[in-house]
């Protein structure tokens, strides 16, 4: 591992009378940075989506646009698993905030120079560079939540975080209305997004820790007399793993995660096949404003935030800690909206709002609910991997194929070929998460 990036190391133990306090202040200071620093990461994720509008005015085609974007998830799916596995032996608080910093860098120049959106390659080529340093955004965040936070709260820890994601991708909604009425150019929507994230990025450096030990903590376990259950917790558990364990032991063998990692890219497919072409649909279709659109991305968005509270309540509270009935039953949901929404006709854009809303309270809580299934499958010095290896699935297969396959489909045979798509990929998923009901009633092993 590359010396600065390498794990804080393990200190003194405090004494006992400062443990508590201590603790209770971390776990606050650290669930914070990474709360932040993952909505962070959202504003430099998905901004381009906002722009390809104006770039169609320039003469691009969807097909064109979808390629471009169709970079970011390309990369980020490869880069969630490979950096994962990288984020597992590094210091979680140095790994996130580089991250963030280089990604941000990325929309900067996207905005500010040229050449950077002149041709589809160039686009695609620093998409791809955004997407990589995307991937720097989960992992240790997954890091962090593991080593703080211990099995019997994780499931509602993670699903109060999850929501990061939706304040942060319903602000760049926001924050491009902003940009657009405050500097009257479509570039905006790109550099003032990547300024915003390099203050977050400095955000997370101050205020996240690597793990419990290395301000001398003892394991989460142990404080909270809280183990595992899926797997018999050692204190083996506490030391770095190498990447051969982890990859060989408890991710390519683990037939649950791979069945959630599969689902996962049908999920993705729904979640920003809807999300990724919202503005260009709204616009050509529905003929909405780009500023009534931007609200109808942010409501998308913000919808998620008490549709994953619930969710993770739901299956926590009602059904015992069990994922595959609660995503089921929000998929069964989701699709209905999605079918709402496709046939509404234009002139009742709040019908169209109203199910984008709908969407997005829905669709989030699956994507949190595989994300939990993940790290609590495995001991938390491989969480990132596994993490990475759903994630691997959901946007390399199915984010990339909402960008490129619905682009093209929808220049060939219009929106409701995309729709069909959309639909069909509810359906599969629902059928995936089923195949787990049976193992979350009889715990792997």
């Amino acid at each position: 591992m590359i010396g600065f990036l390498n794990p804080a190391a393990h200190r003194d133990s405090l004494p006992d009378g400062e443990v508590d306090t201590t603790y209770r202040r971390l776990r606050l200071q650290v669930f914070i940075g990474i709360f932040v620093g993952y909505a962070g990461y959202y504003l430099v994720r998905r901004n381009f989506s906002l722009a390809m509008p104006y770039l169609i005015e320039q003469g691009y085609s969807k097909t064109d646009l979808g390629l471009a974007l169709s970079g970011v998830s390309i990369a980020y799916g490869l880069s969630k698993f490979i950096m994962g596995s990288v984020s597992d032996r590094s210091n979680a608080r140095i790994f996130m905030s580089l991250g963030l910093l280089c990604s941000a860098s990325t929309m900067i120049m996207m905005g500010t120079v040229p050449f950077a959106t002149g041709s589809v390659a160039i686009m695609f080529l620093l998409l791809l560079a955004n997407g990589w340093f995307q991937g720097m955004g989960w992992p240790p965040a997954g890091r962090v939540m593991v080593h703080w936070f211990s099995t019997n709260e994780r499931g509602t820890k993670m699903a109060i975080w999850n929501v990061a994601h939706n304040i942060g991708g319903g602000m760049v909604g926001l924050i491009a209305i902003f940009a657009m009425t405050t500097f009257a150019d479509w570039h905006a929507i790109l550099y003032v997004h990547g300024f915003l994230a390099v203050a977050v990025a400095a955000f997370i450096f101050l205020s996240v820790r690597d793990t419990p030990q290395s301000v001398g903590l003892p394991a989460i376990e142990a404080h909270r007399k809280d183990y595992p259950k899926v797997f018999e917790y050692s204190e083996s558990h506490e030391r770095e793993f190498t990447a051969k364990t982890i990859f060989l032991e408890y991710v390519l063998n683990n037939k649950l995660l791979w069945t959630i990692a599969l689902a996962n890219a049908f999920v993705y497919f729904v979640r920003y096949g809807v999300l990724d072409w919202t503005p260009t649909y709204l616009s050509e279709v529905k003929q909405f404003s780009f500023a009534d659109s931007g609200w109808a991305y942010a409501s998308y968005e913000f919808a998620g935030i008490p549709g994953t509270l619930i969710c993770g309540w739901l299956s926590d509270k009602v059904f015992n800690g069990r994922r595959a009935p609660v995503s089921i039953l929000y998929l069964l949901l989701t699709l209905i909206c999605v079918l709402v929404y496709w046939q509404n006709p234009a002139g009742r854009p709040n019908v169209d709002i109203a199910m984008l809303i709908g969407i997005g309270f829905f669709i989030y809580g699956p994507v949190m609910l595989i994300g939990v299934q993940a790290l609590d499958l495995v001991p938390k010095k491989a969480a990132g991997t596994a993490a990475g290896f759903t994630g691997l699935f959901g946007y390399v297969g199915g984010a990339v194929a909402a960008n490129v396959v619905i682009g093209m489909v929808v220049d060939s045979a219009g929106w409701d070929a995309g729709f069909v798509l959309i639909s069909a990929a509810c359906v599969l998923a629902i059928i995936l998460i089923s195949f787990t009901w049976r193992s979350e009633v009889i715990k792997p092993t």
